[in-house]
């Protein structure tokens, strides 16, 4: 009896401390880790939402880039950090799998938003199926970036050349600022990449965009046709960008910042803003954030599996 009197006085004594710290929270500043270079699609995400969200905590938010082994080296920091809901992560779409999920709470998914197939200006296709016939022409020697083995970028441009039988070489990269970098200097040749990466690249005639890599055609680009009407039927891939914290964080917390990230969403500057690099922004619970990773790595870990992909990292 005295042990479960014990046991019943720390279980009390516990959710005080959470109830105290839900209460207080924020006290401090507060740090999103982007687990990529500065100047990808994450890291242009992460600087958006923090903003909006540091004037409504009422805290500063740091924006602090750990790049490497495919997010790995950002996701350990994260995992490692106190579960007090002052470290987050903003992660793509990709690394987190049905066993490392486990050491992090879903905070809101942010935007799930196609990509664009997009090609450097001097690669002689101006369509999907020109490309498609320019690289059976020549197999093996153009090549592809992505932000790493199993990395979204990478599995959609696998998903392209199996579905459209071509053989194209793979260029792994940290990261998309990367990635599209040496893509807008040539030294690869395409990229199926996150449209707010290179929206800006489309629109200013540094890259020609072939098709758009979901389902329908986006608002602000609606002359691209989709991947599946340019010439390969049946194609679709789409990224999504969202926020974790470390597992064990309070709950309370883990639905505050929750509301927060739904509110910063629906403002009209912030929709406007992601609208304008091609994404639509999302609201969703922590627990249909979660629903949503676990069914897009049910369907992705079955291609891996099916094609022999090395997934970097795992």
């Amino acid at each position: 009896m005295t042990r479960i009197l014990r046991s019943l006085a720390g279980l009390a004594l516990a959710l005080a401390a959470c109830a105290a710290l839900a209460q207080s929270y924020p006290s401090r500043s507060l740090r999103i880790v982007v687990p990529y270079p500065p100047g990808g699609g994450t890291d242009v995400l992460a600087r958006l939402i923090a903003k909006s969200m540091s004037e409504s905590l009422k805290q500063p938010i740091v924006v602090e880039n750990r790049p490497g082994g495919n997010a790995k080296i950002g996701m350990d920091v994260v995992s490692k950090s106190a579960p007090d809901g002052y470290t987050l992560m903003a992660i793509a779409a990709g690394p987190l799998t049905e066993e490392n999920m486990k050491l992090f709470a879903p905070v809101a998914l942010m935007v799930a938003p196609a990509y664009l197939l997009v090609v450097h200006p001097s690669l002689k296709a101006n369509s999907v199926k020109e490309l498609i016939a320019l690289a059976k022409s020549q197999p093996g020697k153009l090549a592809y970036g992505s932000t790493g083995g199993g990395a979204a970028s990478h599995l959609a441009m696998e998903l392209f050349r199996v579905m459209a039988g071509v053989e194209v070489l793979h260029v792994p990269y940290k990261g998309v600022g990367q990635a599209v970098g040496d893509l807008l200097g040539g030294q690869v040749q395409m990229m199926i990449a996150p449209a707010q990466a290179v929206v800006p690249q489309v629109k200013g005639g540094r890259l020609r965009a072939l098709a758009v890599s979901g389902q329908a055609r986006l608002s602000t680009l609606p002359e691209l046709p989709t991947i599946s009407e340019a010439g390969v039927p049946g194609y679709e891939s789409v990224g999504w960008f969202g926020l974790v914290l470390p597992a064990g964080t309070p709950e309370d917390v883990v639905l505050r910042l929750n509301r927060e990230v739904n509110r910063v969403l629906t403002q009209p500057d912030v929709r406007e803003r992601l609208q304008e690099l091609g994404a639509d922004p999302a609201t969703t619970t922590p627990a249909q954030f979660y629903e949503f990773i676990r069914r897009e790595n049910a369907k992705w870990d079955r291609f891996i599996r099916e094609q022999g992909i090395v997934v970097e990292g795992r």
